[in-house]
Parts: structure tokens; C-alpha cells; sequence
């Protein structure tokens, strides 16, 4: 009985169906453009070893002689600071003695500044190859890790100094 209720709609419908012309519709698979990966190719590693570069090579020797340098004017004002804050502990806040400690910790710290400056202008160059499409030059990476692990050892120095000294 329900069947006989949707007869007469369901036969006219069937019938146009029956007229459309056969046509070639795109298949529904996945096209090749959306089966290719979409990540980054891994780095093709390079196993050439990076030709001297004599002018990098000059301002590598630059910076390690003024990282020297720098590193020795740090370990003597590093001295004077230690006997400084040796005298200066259990010291009030502001009495003289503090005062000398904490001219010689701001003297540390302007020679730790100096020493990352020698840092910045090793990482400037390291840029300045990477966007030439240069390859690692690892005496200039060892040199900018370096420099970077001088100042963290100043920058620790001055940090256990500064502690021993009472607050201001």
C-alpha cells in the first residue's frame, strides 16, 4: 500500500534519468598533486670539508685575539672584584666598602659586554655566509661557541659575586 502511494511521483523521476546523455564525470580519487608530501626534504648532508676562506679566516683571528684580550682584562678585574666583595661582606648597603664592590662588579660587567660584542660580530658574520648560501665554516663556529662560553663563565662570575654582597 505505502508502495502504491509513491508510484506515480517515483516513475516520472526515473524516467528522466533514463534521458540524460552518458558523459564522462572525473573520478573522485585523490588527483596526484594531493598524494605528494608536503614536508620539508631532509638536508642532504654535506660531506665536503669547507675551503679556507682567508679573509673570514683573518677576522676569526681578530676576534679570538680580542676574545683573549678581553678574557684577561676580565680575570684581573674578576681579582680586584673578589677582594672587593671579600671585604665588603657583612658590609650596610651603601657604606663605602660596598660601594668599591659594586664600582668593581660594574667594571666586570662593561668588560662582559665587550667580550659579547666579539660574540655579536662573529654571529653577524656566520649570518652574513648563511645568506650567501655559503656552507658551515667550523672555525668560525668553533670561535662564536667559544666567544658565547666566555660570556656565560663572565656573566656566572659576576652573578656569585653580586651574591655574596648584601642587598641594597
Amino acid at each position: 500500500m505505502i508502495l502504491r502511494a509513491f508510484l506515480p511521483s517515483l516513475v516520472p523521476g526515473l524516467l528522466i534519468t533514463g534521458c540524460t546523455a552518458p558523459a564522462s564525470y572525473p573520478s573522485l580519487l585523490p588527483r596526484p598533486a594531493e598524494s605528494q608530501s608536503l614536508e620539508e626534504p631532509a638536508a642532504a648532508a654535506t660531506t665536503e670539508a669547507s675551503k679556507p676562506d682567508p679573509a673570514v679566516d683573518a677576522k676569526i683571528a681578530e676576534a679570538t685575539r680580542l676574545l683573549a684580550e678581553r678574557s684577561a682584562a676580565f680575570e684581573a678585574a674578576s681579582s680586584r672584584a673578589e677582594r672587593l666583595v671579600t671585604v665588603a661582606k657583612g658590609a650596610a648597603a651603601g657604606s663605602e666598602a660596598w660601594l668599591n664592590a659594586h664600582v668593581a662588579l660594574a667594571e666586570m660587567d662593561e668588560l662582559r659586554s665587550s667580550t659579547a660584542d666579539i660574540a655579536v660580530t662573529l654571529d653577524d658574520l656566520a649570518r652574513e655566509r648563511a645568506l650567501s648560501l655559503a656552507s658551515d665554516y667550523p672555525p668560525l663556529t668553533q670561535a662564536a661557541d667559544q666567544a658565547r662560553a666566555a660570556i656565560k663563565a663572565q656573566a656566572e662570575r659576576i652573578s656569585s659575586l653580586q651574591g655574596r654582597l648584601s642587598p641594597a
